[in-house]
Protein backbone atom coordinates (compact mmCIF):
# COMPACT_ATOMS: atom_id res chain seq x y z
CA UNK A 1 0.00 0.00 0.00
CA UNK A 2 1.08 3.58 -0.67
CA UNK A 3 1.29 6.83 1.25
CA UNK A 4 -0.99 9.26 -0.57
CA UNK A 5 -2.10 12.85 -0.01
CA UNK A 6 -5.46 13.90 -1.42
CA UNK A 7 -6.23 17.61 -1.82
CA UNK A 8 -9.71 18.82 -2.74
CA UNK A 9 -12.65 17.25 -0.91
CA UNK A 10 -15.61 18.41 -2.95
CA UNK A 11 -18.51 16.25 -4.06
CA UNK A 12 -16.14 14.06 -6.07
CA UNK A 13 -12.99 14.26 -3.98
CA UNK A 14 -14.53 13.06 -0.73
CA UNK A 15 -15.75 9.67 -2.01
CA UNK A 16 -12.55 9.23 -4.01
CA UNK A 17 -10.37 9.78 -0.95
CA UNK A 18 -12.65 7.40 0.94
CA UNK A 19 -12.00 4.70 -1.63
CA UNK A 20 -8.25 5.07 -1.10
CA UNK A 21 -8.76 4.57 2.64
CA UNK A 22 -10.98 1.55 2.07
CA UNK A 23 -8.31 0.05 -0.19
CA UNK A 24 -5.82 0.21 2.69
CA UNK A 25 -3.69 3.16 1.63
CA UNK A 26 -2.18 5.55 4.17
CA UNK A 27 -4.06 8.75 3.30
CA UNK A 28 -3.51 12.38 4.27
CA UNK A 29 -6.21 14.86 3.27
CA UNK A 30 -6.43 18.62 2.92
CA UNK A 31 -9.27 20.92 1.96
CA UNK A 32 -9.60 24.69 1.91
CA UNK A 33 -12.76 24.34 4.04
CA UNK A 34 -11.34 22.31 6.90
CA UNK A 35 -14.73 21.00 8.09
CA UNK A 36 -14.89 18.78 5.01
CA UNK A 37 -11.99 16.70 6.34
CA UNK A 38 -13.92 15.50 9.41
CA UNK A 39 -15.66 12.53 7.82
CA UNK A 40 -12.43 11.18 6.37
CA UNK A 41 -10.52 11.84 9.59
CA UNK A 42 -13.10 9.70 11.41
CA UNK A 43 -12.44 6.98 8.84
CA UNK A 44 -8.70 7.01 9.54
CA UNK A 45 -7.20 9.72 7.36
CA UNK A 46 -4.58 12.14 8.64
CA UNK A 47 -5.41 15.82 8.16
CA UNK A 48 -2.84 18.34 6.89
CA UNK A 49 -3.05 21.98 7.91
CA UNK A 50 -1.81 23.24 4.55
CA UNK A 51 -1.09 21.94 1.04
CA UNK A 52 2.64 22.08 1.83
CA UNK A 53 2.18 19.96 4.93
CA UNK A 54 0.22 17.39 2.92
CA UNK A 55 3.31 16.69 0.80
CA UNK A 56 5.43 15.53 3.72
CA UNK A 57 6.39 11.86 3.58
CA UNK A 58 4.02 10.73 0.82
CA UNK A 59 4.71 8.98 -2.47
CA UNK A 60 1.77 10.36 -4.44
CA UNK A 61 -0.17 13.61 -4.17
CA UNK A 62 -3.58 13.75 -5.82
CA UNK A 63 -5.28 17.06 -6.57
CA UNK A 64 -9.01 17.18 -7.39
CA UNK A 65 -9.89 20.87 -7.77
CA UNK A 66 -12.62 22.82 -9.52
CA UNK A 67 -10.77 25.30 -11.74
CA UNK A 68 -7.34 26.19 -13.14
CA UNK A 69 -7.24 29.11 -10.69
CA UNK A 70 -7.88 26.78 -7.73
CA UNK A 71 -5.14 24.42 -8.91
CA UNK A 72 -2.70 27.32 -9.19
CA UNK A 73 -3.54 28.57 -5.70
CA UNK A 74 -3.14 25.15 -4.10
CA UNK A 75 0.14 24.48 -5.89
CA UNK A 76 1.79 27.89 -5.74
CA UNK A 77 -0.16 30.07 -3.32
CA UNK A 78 0.62 30.59 0.37
CA UNK A 79 1.94 27.33 1.89
CA UNK A 80 1.59 25.85 -1.58
CA UNK A 81 2.05 22.22 -2.45
CA UNK A 82 4.38 22.75 -5.41
CA UNK A 83 7.54 24.00 -3.70
CA UNK A 84 7.08 21.43 -0.92
CA UNK A 85 7.35 18.51 -3.34
CA UNK A 86 10.71 16.86 -3.89
CA UNK A 87 12.38 14.49 -6.32
CA UNK A 88 10.84 11.04 -6.32
CA UNK A 89 7.32 12.20 -5.49
CA UNK A 90 4.50 12.13 -8.04
CA UNK A 91 1.74 14.71 -8.49
CA UNK A 92 -1.44 13.26 -10.01
CA UNK A 93 -3.79 16.04 -11.04
CA UNK A 94 -7.32 14.70 -11.48
CA UNK A 95 -8.93 18.12 -11.94
CA UNK A 96 -10.47 19.26 -15.21
CA UNK A 97 -8.29 22.25 -16.07
CA UNK A 98 -7.22 21.70 -19.67
CA UNK A 99 -3.81 20.71 -21.06
CA UNK A 100 -2.24 24.17 -21.04
CA UNK A 101 -2.95 24.79 -17.36
CA UNK A 102 -1.67 21.35 -16.42
CA UNK A 103 1.53 21.62 -18.45
CA UNK A 104 2.19 25.12 -17.14
CA UNK A 105 1.83 23.92 -13.56
CA UNK A 106 3.96 20.83 -14.15
CA UNK A 107 6.77 22.96 -15.59
CA UNK A 108 6.99 24.93 -12.33
CA UNK A 109 7.45 21.90 -10.07
CA UNK A 110 10.86 21.13 -8.54
CA UNK A 111 13.26 19.01 -10.56
CA UNK A 112 12.65 15.29 -10.23
CA UNK A 113 8.95 15.57 -9.36
CA UNK A 114 6.81 13.54 -11.76
CA UNK A 115 3.55 15.14 -12.91
CA UNK A 116 0.69 13.07 -14.31
CA UNK A 117 -2.68 14.36 -15.50
CA UNK A 118 -5.59 11.99 -14.84
CA UNK A 119 -8.98 13.72 -15.04
CA UNK A 120 -12.10 11.61 -14.70
CA UNK A 121 -15.46 11.14 -16.40
CA UNK A 122 -18.35 10.35 -14.11
CA UNK A 123 -20.19 11.94 -11.23
CA UNK A 124 -20.83 11.32 -7.54
CA UNK A 125 -22.36 7.85 -7.88
CA UNK A 126 -19.47 6.64 -10.04
CA UNK A 127 -16.91 8.17 -7.69
CA UNK A 128 -18.52 6.44 -4.73
CA UNK A 129 -18.73 3.04 -6.43
CA UNK A 130 -15.34 3.11 -8.16
CA UNK A 131 -16.80 3.30 -11.67
CA UNK A 132 -15.07 6.43 -12.95
CA UNK A 133 -13.30 6.55 -16.31
CA UNK A 134 -9.80 7.96 -15.87
CA UNK A 135 -7.77 9.45 -18.74
CA UNK A 136 -4.05 9.50 -18.01
CA UNK A 137 -1.33 11.58 -19.64
CA UNK A 138 2.05 10.15 -18.64
CA UNK A 139 5.17 8.36 -19.82
CA UNK A 140 5.01 4.58 -19.88
CA UNK A 141 7.06 4.35 -16.68
CA UNK A 142 4.92 6.94 -14.90
CA UNK A 143 1.74 5.18 -15.96
CA UNK A 144 3.02 1.88 -14.59
CA UNK A 145 3.63 3.57 -11.23
CA UNK A 146 0.28 5.35 -10.92
CA UNK A 147 -2.00 2.71 -12.43
CA UNK A 148 -2.41 0.63 -9.22
CA UNK A 149 -3.45 3.78 -7.33
CA UNK A 150 -5.85 4.99 -9.99
CA UNK A 151 -7.54 1.62 -10.43
CA UNK A 152 -9.18 2.17 -7.03
CA UNK A 153 -11.34 4.81 -8.75
CA UNK A 154 -12.40 2.91 -11.86
CA UNK A 155 -11.10 1.96 -15.30
CA UNK A 156 -7.83 3.58 -16.31
CA UNK A 157 -6.87 4.62 -19.85
CA UNK A 158 -3.35 5.68 -20.82
CA UNK A 159 -4.14 8.17 -23.60
CA UNK A 160 -0.76 9.75 -24.28
CA UNK A 161 2.00 11.89 -22.82
CA UNK A 162 1.72 14.76 -20.33
CA UNK A 163 -1.37 16.84 -21.00
CA UNK A 164 -3.12 14.19 -23.09
CA UNK A 165 -5.42 13.19 -20.24
CA UNK A 166 -6.50 16.80 -19.74
CA UNK A 167 -7.07 17.18 -23.48
CA UNK A 168 -9.07 13.94 -23.68
CA UNK A 169 -11.34 15.10 -20.85
CA UNK A 170 -12.17 18.32 -22.69
CA UNK A 171 -12.91 16.34 -25.83
CA UNK A 172 -15.27 13.90 -24.12
CA UNK A 173 -17.03 16.58 -22.06
CA UNK A 174 -17.98 18.45 -25.21
CA UNK A 175 -20.08 15.43 -26.17
CA UNK A 176 -21.75 15.24 -22.75
CA UNK A 177 -22.77 18.89 -22.62
CA UNK A 178 -23.75 18.98 -26.28
CA UNK A 179 -25.97 15.90 -25.86
CA UNK A 180 -27.82 17.59 -23.00
CA UNK A 181 -28.37 20.76 -25.01
CA UNK A 182 -29.57 18.72 -28.00
CA UNK A 183 -32.16 17.04 -25.76
CA UNK A 184 -33.36 20.46 -24.63
CA UNK A 185 -33.59 21.86 -28.15
CA UNK A 186 -35.34 18.71 -29.41
CA UNK A 187 -37.96 19.07 -26.67
CA UNK A 188 -38.39 22.76 -27.50
CA UNK A 189 -38.97 21.91 -31.16
CA UNK A 190 -41.38 19.11 -30.29
CA UNK A 191 -43.42 21.38 -28.02
CA UNK A 192 -43.64 24.01 -30.72
CA UNK A 193 -45.00 21.33 -33.06
CA UNK A 194 -47.59 20.17 -30.54
CA UNK A 195 -46.00 16.91 -29.37
CA UNK A 196 -46.65 15.35 -25.95
CA UNK A 197 -43.64 15.49 -23.62
CA UNK A 198 -43.91 11.90 -22.39
CA UNK A 199 -44.04 10.64 -25.95
CA UNK A 200 -41.04 12.78 -26.85
CA UNK A 201 -39.03 11.47 -23.91
CA UNK A 202 -39.94 7.88 -24.79
CA UNK A 203 -38.70 8.37 -28.34
CA UNK A 204 -35.56 10.29 -27.33
CA UNK A 205 -34.67 7.45 -24.96
CA UNK A 206 -34.19 5.25 -28.05
CA UNK A 207 -32.36 7.92 -30.07
CA UNK A 208 -28.62 8.68 -30.39
CA UNK A 209 -28.90 10.90 -27.28
CA UNK A 210 -30.77 8.21 -25.37
CA UNK A 211 -28.07 7.56 -22.78
CA UNK A 212 -28.05 11.21 -21.73
CA UNK A 213 -31.84 11.52 -21.75
CA UNK A 214 -32.41 8.35 -19.74
CA UNK A 215 -29.88 9.40 -17.11
CA UNK A 216 -31.61 12.76 -16.58
CA UNK A 217 -35.25 11.90 -17.36
CA UNK A 218 -36.45 12.23 -13.77
CA UNK A 219 -35.00 15.74 -13.64
CA UNK A 220 -36.70 16.70 -16.89
CA UNK A 221 -40.07 15.34 -15.80
CA UNK A 222 -40.10 16.85 -12.31
CA UNK A 223 -38.32 20.15 -12.87
CA UNK A 224 -35.99 19.34 -9.98
CA UNK A 225 -32.27 19.25 -10.76
CA UNK A 226 -30.29 18.12 -7.68
CA UNK A 227 -26.60 18.52 -8.51
CA UNK A 228 -24.71 15.45 -9.60
CA UNK A 229 -22.48 17.35 -12.04
CA UNK A 230 -22.91 21.06 -11.33
CA UNK A 231 -23.90 23.25 -14.23
CA UNK A 232 -21.21 25.78 -13.28
CA UNK A 233 -18.56 23.10 -13.78
CA UNK A 234 -20.01 22.02 -17.12
CA UNK A 235 -19.96 25.67 -18.23
CA UNK A 236 -16.34 25.99 -17.10
CA UNK A 237 -15.40 22.84 -19.03
CA UNK A 238 -17.02 24.17 -22.20
CA UNK A 239 -15.20 27.49 -21.85
CA UNK A 240 -11.94 25.56 -21.54
CA UNK A 241 -12.79 23.51 -24.64
CA UNK A 242 -13.71 26.57 -26.70
CA UNK A 243 -10.59 28.44 -25.56
CA UNK A 244 -8.39 25.45 -26.43
CA UNK A 245 -10.02 25.24 -29.85
CA UNK A 246 -9.45 28.94 -30.45
CA UNK A 247 -5.78 28.59 -29.59
CA UNK A 248 -5.52 25.66 -32.01
CA UNK A 249 -7.42 27.61 -34.72
CA UNK A 250 -10.22 25.03 -34.75
CA UNK A 251 -13.75 26.27 -35.44
CA UNK A 252 -16.11 24.56 -32.95
CA UNK A 253 -19.47 26.19 -33.67
CA UNK A 254 -21.58 23.64 -31.80
CA UNK A 255 -19.33 23.76 -28.74
CA UNK A 256 -19.55 27.54 -28.68
CA UNK A 257 -23.37 27.39 -28.87
CA UNK A 258 -23.43 24.85 -26.02
CA UNK A 259 -21.18 27.11 -23.95
CA UNK A 260 -23.55 30.04 -24.47
CA UNK A 261 -26.58 27.98 -23.36
CA UNK A 262 -24.76 26.86 -20.21
CA UNK A 263 -23.59 30.39 -19.40
CA UNK A 264 -27.16 31.65 -19.84
CA UNK A 265 -28.49 28.95 -17.51
CA UNK A 266 -25.88 29.87 -14.91
CA UNK A 267 -26.77 33.55 -15.21
CA UNK A 268 -30.42 32.62 -14.60
CA UNK A 269 -29.58 30.97 -11.27
CA UNK A 270 -28.88 27.35 -12.23
CA UNK A 271 -25.12 27.40 -11.56
CA UNK A 272 -25.34 25.14 -8.50
CA UNK A 273 -27.95 22.82 -9.99
CA UNK A 274 -27.25 19.77 -12.12
CA UNK A 275 -26.01 20.56 -15.62
CA UNK A 276 -29.22 19.09 -17.03
CA UNK A 277 -30.97 22.25 -15.77
CA UNK A 278 -29.83 23.81 -19.05
CA UNK A 279 -32.90 22.10 -20.52
CA UNK A 280 -35.15 24.21 -18.30
CA UNK A 281 -33.43 27.33 -19.59
CA UNK A 282 -33.94 26.23 -23.19
CA UNK A 283 -37.65 25.53 -22.49
CA UNK A 284 -38.14 28.76 -20.54
CA UNK A 285 -39.09 26.88 -17.38
CA UNK A 286 -38.03 27.32 -13.74
CA UNK A 287 -35.40 24.92 -12.38
CA UNK A 288 -35.29 23.85 -8.73
CA UNK A 289 -32.89 21.79 -6.65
Amino acid sequence: MSKIAFLGLGNMGTPMAGRLLNAGHDVTVWNRTAQRTALLADAGASVAKSPAEAAVGVEFVITMLATPFALGEVLFGADGLGPALSAGQTLIDMSTVGPDAFRSAAARLPSGVAAVDAPVRGSIAEATDGRLHIYVGATDDQFEQVQPVLEVFGDVHHVGSAGAGAAMKLMVNTTLAASMVVVGEALALGRALGLDQTSMLDVLAESPVGTTERAKRTNLETGHYPPSFKLSLAAKDMRLAVDAADQASVDLRTADAVRRWLDEAADQGAADLDFSAVVATILGEPARA
